[in-house]
This record gives structure tokens, C-alpha cells and sequence, in this order.
């Protein structure tokens, strides 16, 4: 079985970061989403997508969407579907499948949920970023087939030269 691991933590704690630098160390080719946040004069506004294939680039929510309220964000459906879902979908091509975030923003999109189901359904090695609280039952599959770690400040270094090293372990292989 393809080695399938999932990070989750409290936010801000430095997932998705932890996520870019196994990317980056990492001697897969790699494809999917990364979720990055978007910052005006030092205060967060918003969060971006990036297909790491293609560099498309997405909203994924901000303060001024119209589509569904999370908090005081709102999602924006068309960037979700057109550059998320849409990155994990052409993953399925990579060495290895990124995932940032299984939360709550991006389980308001169906065809996003069904990418994620189809790249669980492949023998490609995953990564995943796990909202910390989802009851989901796409986040529950996860956590019970996934190797599941939860980053705190003091571990992320160490985790993600860890992660890195398994999936450059299986490159090797």
C-alpha cells in the first residue's frame, strides 16, 4: 500500500507550511493543492490556491466572496472547483498527491470531496492537511486509513524532515 500520511494540528500552527517544505525536500514529483493565506498590512484576509502542477492560482475564500460563509470568510466556489479540485484531479498523474486542506471551506464543494475520494482510491502516495475538528465522513476515512500526526510549534521541524524521508525512502525503493 502507498504510503498515506495526514498532518493535523490547531490552525496557525504551520501545516501547510510543514506541507511546502515536504514538497520541496521530497524527491517525488508532486502534484495537488496547496492552501496559502493571504495577508494584507500583516492581517490575514483571505486564503489562495495554488495548483502545484500547473501554478494556477485560485481564491479559495476571503472577506468578500459571495459564496458560502465560514467565519468571516466566504468561500469562492468557481476557484474551489476550477483550480482545487481540479489540481488533485490531474495529480493523479504525480508521484505523489498533495492535499491542503480536507476542512471545512473545502467540503463546501462536492467535486472537490469527489477528487479527494478518487485519489484515496488510487495506489499514489498521499499527503493530506486534516482540520483538526471535521467529523466528515470523508475526514473520518482519513484519519482511519492514514497515518495521522498532529504538528505542534516544537515538531513541525523534525516532522516534516520525517515525512520527507519517507516519501524519499519510496522514490528509492
Amino acid at each position: 500500500m502507498a504510503n498515506r500520511i495526514a498532518v493535523t494540528g490547531p490552525p496557525g500552527v504551520g501545516k501547510s507550511t510543514l506541507v511546502a517544505k515536504v514538497v520541496e525536500a521530497s524527491c517525488l514529483q508532486a502534484g495537488g493543492v496547496l492552501a496559502r493565506e493571504r495577508r494584507y498590512k500583516d492581517r490575514r484576509v483571505g486564503f489562495e490556491l495554488l495548483d502545484l502542477c500547473s501554478g494556477a492560482i485560485g481564491i479559495l475564500a476571503d472577506e468578500a466572496g459571495s459564496g458560502p460563509q465560514l467565519g468571516k470568510y466566504r468561500v469562492h466556489p468557481e476557484d474551489l472547483d476550477g483550480v482545487g479540485a481540479r489540481a488533485i484531479e490531474a495529480a493523479l498523474k504525480s508521484d505523489l498527491i498533495v492535499v491542503d486542506e480536507v476542512g471545512p471551506m473545502e467540503l463546501t464543494s462536492r467535486r472537490f470531496v469527489s477528487a479527494v475520494e478518487m485519489a484515496i482510491a488510487s495506489s499514489k502516495p498521499m499527503l493530506v492537511v486534516l482540520h483538526q475538528w471535521s467529523n466528515h465522513r470523508l475526514a473520518k476515512k482519513i484519519r482511519s486509513t492514514f497515518k495521522v500526526y498532529t504538528v505542534t510549534r516544537e515538531n513541525r521541524e523534525a516532522l516534516a524532515e520525517e515525512i520527507a524521508a519517507v516519501f524519499s525512502a519510496r522514490k528509492e525503493a
